[in-house]
């Protein structure tokens, strides 16, 4: 698979393929550690929850630029923790008591807790098959083998034995299945610690692997060892220098860590990112070094002994996904082609100087591919919604694969082995599964998502509205059938709008119970995503981020102006990049929202590069330190654009202690200057901080805790925009 995978299928796809998915770093994919505190300062005046405001400031290309919270950056001090617990005391105690709360926590913990057993993945070689189930009382997914189908099943993996916040942090079957690595991760910290599992006797073996944030595990079709990336530990680089460099290591089986050998890494650009995939037969190592959304790939061939990676494309510029079959190169790339193609290599002769064109560039942007069954799957994002087309090997287009509606969909499998699955979601249709006949164009379901809810009353519009500028923007709009457009539906607006991310539809049991209390869902489609092509995704990063805000301050004039909802009906949500995003609309335009829920988010766009990996991220953002790019960062960065006396909407900031991708620094100091400013000190419309404990950027990892957590946001929202909890029947 090139390029995009479906989410339900990663975790099976994980455990029982040895090929990992290309990587993409965001802000939702890097740890951040803590950084150094500044300075304390003067008490606050007001309410006794203000928080003490310092005289911190950097005068940067000229321009003084205050930071009287730089305090609160240190999650580790003792007056920050008990700052941060007063807040989450005064939260809890008026959330809690909401019947919207109650309620959302009683839907979403009938909704969440089901049994389930996914399809059977065979293994790569040989009759095994491997599969997950989950109880309705457990809160992991079980792994289970079977040495064929229709034999006597075993649990070879149940994290439920584990400690409560311990989950499984990736898993790779062998190729026959006999071995499997897995990692181990705590409390959302996303740092796995690897073991190696013999499947026949349940026996742990004594291997070791090296480093930290270990992960992208692809075996040897012999079981011999294997390739893995991983970031070094403190002290085997300068300090500070293992939250930045990444290299592949080889671990041959029976041997410890310090005996792993580095095979690929760059000691010069501390920033780039390594990975390695094992073709399907075994043959071809491909070797990935990525900055973000450009790569460059070398090719090894591991049959012949001391064979050196080869390039296939270095330089960077552009985005190069590789997959080796056979004896040739699949090739998903946007070079001299926005919207991508799919080019074809030999693999004697790799370089991009001999590649030839497979599949052109079309009118939609191409997503991904799939090599299944000797066919090859490319699917496109038309409207921001999934289509697929089926190729045979020489290119020719062999038919428009027919899905079971608008959404979602993915296609999955070995190129040497006929079955091919199919998998699909949208809006309105929870996942499903399918078997595909390409020759008859035949979808046969084979597993449905058990969740216990009725989406027959939803129904999904997709509403185009011009931006600042004159842009054409789409959204999708999720509601009841019989909604009002009187302006009286309450309606929650949620976007990302960066890093090349596409919004595309997908069954969401909180977006169902949302709508089922009587509201409506938007997810705008914002320059800065991936939905229509790179220069989408250009048109909305670095000096042009403020389009990303002004498409999502247009797509709520919209939803005001056409009648969905009114403004003192209207709640925005967004996390991460998106929590950046919504951090931004509140401080720009505050009178057009009535509650805002802004989870683990970036707000100090000044300094958000100094903390752990977050450098990285200039690719994005830019970064202060750049006199042309100071301006733009400044411009618009949430925490210094709160304005003291402004009217602020009620506004929900939530950081995770464990993130390892947005320190929840920029949550706590965003809280603090908007409780500190808003013309009430919060007193009217409330504005609350949390910080969630054993948590990180997903959240809890019990389903106890993501139930408590998301009812008490949600809660909060309803509770604000005046959407009742419904009625007991």
């Amino acid at each position: 698979m090139l390029r995009s995978t479906p989410l339900a299928l990663l975790a099976l796809a994980a455990a029982c393929s040895s090929a990992p998915a290309p990587v993409t770093p965001t802000p939702d994919e890097h740890p951040t550690p803590a950084p150094d505190a500044g300075p304390a300062a003067e008490a606050p005046t007001g309410p006794s929850y203000l928080a003490r405001r310092g005289d911190d400031a950097d005068v940067l290309h000229g321009t003084r630029v205050a930071d009287p919270y730089r305090w609160l950056e240190d999650g580790k001090a003792a007056d920050v923790r008990a700052w941060e617990e007063l807040h989450m005391a005064r939260y809890t105690s008026a959330v809690d008591a909401l019947p919207q709360r109650a309620w959302l926590a009683q839907r979403f913990d009938h909704l969440w807790r089901y049994d389930d057993e996914s399809v059977p993945t065979p293994c790569m070689r040989g009759k095994a098959e491997g599969f997950w189930t989950k109880r309705k009382d457990q809160d992991k997914w079980v792994l289970h083998l079977r040495d064929k189908p229709g034999a006597a099943a075993r649990v070879i993996l149940d994290p439920n034995t584990w400690g409560e916040t311990e989950t499984l942090g990736g898993a790779s079957f062998s190729d026959d299945c006999g071995l499997l690595a897995y990692g181990v991760a705590r409390a959302g910290d996303e740092n796995p610690v690897y073991r190696v599992l013999d499947t026949s006797t349940g026996e742990h073996l004594p291997d070791t692997l090296a480093g930290w944030r270990q992960g992208g595990v692809s075996w040897l079709p012999d079981a011999s060892g294997f390739y893995y990336s991983a970031q070094p530990k403190a002290g085997e680089v300068a300090a500070g220098d293992e939250y930045y460099f990444s290299r592949v290591y080889f671990h041959r089986l029976g041997t410890t860590a310090d005996q792993d050998a580095v095979v690929f890494e760059d000691r010069e650009h501390r920033e780039h990112f390594h990975g390695a995939s094992v073709s399907e037969d075994g043959r071809w190592l491909v070797l990935t070094r990525s900055k973000f959304y450009e790569q460059e790939v070398f090719l090894q061939d591991l049959r012949k002994k001391g064979a050196k990676p080869v390039p296939v494309v270095t330089g960077f510029g552009h985005e190069y996904y590789v997959e080796a079959i056979g004896d040739r190169l699949l090739i998903l790339t946007n070079w001299d082609a926005p919207r991508r193609r799919v080019m074809i290599a030999s693999t004697t002769r790799p370089g991009r100087e001999h590649w030839k064109e497979l599949v052109p560039q079309g009118p939609d942007l191409i997503d991904g591919t799939s090599a299944v069954g000797d066919t090859l799957y490319v699917s496109s994002l038309h409207d921001a919604s999934t289509r697929i087309t089926a190729y045979d090997v020489k290119g020719k287009k062999l038919r428009d694969v027919t899905l079971p509606g608008i959404g979602s969909a993915g296609v999955s499998g070995y190129w040497s082995k006929p079955e091919t699955r199919l998998y699909f979601t949208s809006f309105a249709t929870p996942s499903a599964q399918y078997r595909y006949d390409v020759k008859q164009d035949r979808l046969t379901e084979i597993w449905r998502s058990p969740v216990d809810f009725d989406p027959s009353n939803i129904v999904t519009e997709q509403a185009w509205f011009t931006s600042k500028d004159g842009t054409r923007v789409p959204m999708f709009l999720v509601h009841a059938k019989d909604a009002p457009t009187d302006g009286s539906t309450p309606y929650l607006l949620t976007g990302y709008g960066g890093f090349n991310v596409s919004q595309t539809p997908y069954f969401s049991t909180l977006y169902g119970v949302w709508i089922e209390a009587g509201g409506g869902v938007a997810i705008a489609n914002l320059r800065g995503g991936g939905e229509f092509g790179e220069a989408w995704h250009q048109a909305g990063m670095k000096d042009r981020k403020q389009s990303v805000f002004d498409d999502f301050i247009a797509a709520a004039e919209h939803l005001i102006a056409t009648g969905y909802t009114r403004a003192d009906r209207l709640a925005i949500q967004g996390g991460s990049n998106g929590g950046l995003l919504v951090a931004a609309a509140v401080v720009q335009r505050p009178e057009l929202f009535r509650a805002v829920a802004c989870e683990v988010p970036l707000t100090d766009m000044v300094r958000y590069h100094r903390f752990g990996l977050a450098n990285i991220w200039a690719e994005e953002y830019g970064n202060a330190d750049d006199a042309a790019m100071f301006p733009y960062l400044h411009g618009y960065s949430p925490y210094h654009r709160v304005v003291e006396g402004t009217d602020y909407p009620a506004v929900l900031v939530a950081g995770s202690e464990n993130d390892a991708r947005t320190d929840p620094l920029h949550a706590r100091k965003f809280a603090a200057a908007l409780m500190w400013a808003d013309a009430d000190h919060g007193d009217g419309e409330p504005i609350y901080l949390v910080t969630d404990r054993d948590s990180g950027h997903g959240g809890g990892v019990t389903i106890d805790t993501q139930v408590a957590q998301t009812a008490r946001t949600y809660g909060f929202l309803m509770a604000q925009i005046g959407l009742q909890a419904p009625a007991a029947p």
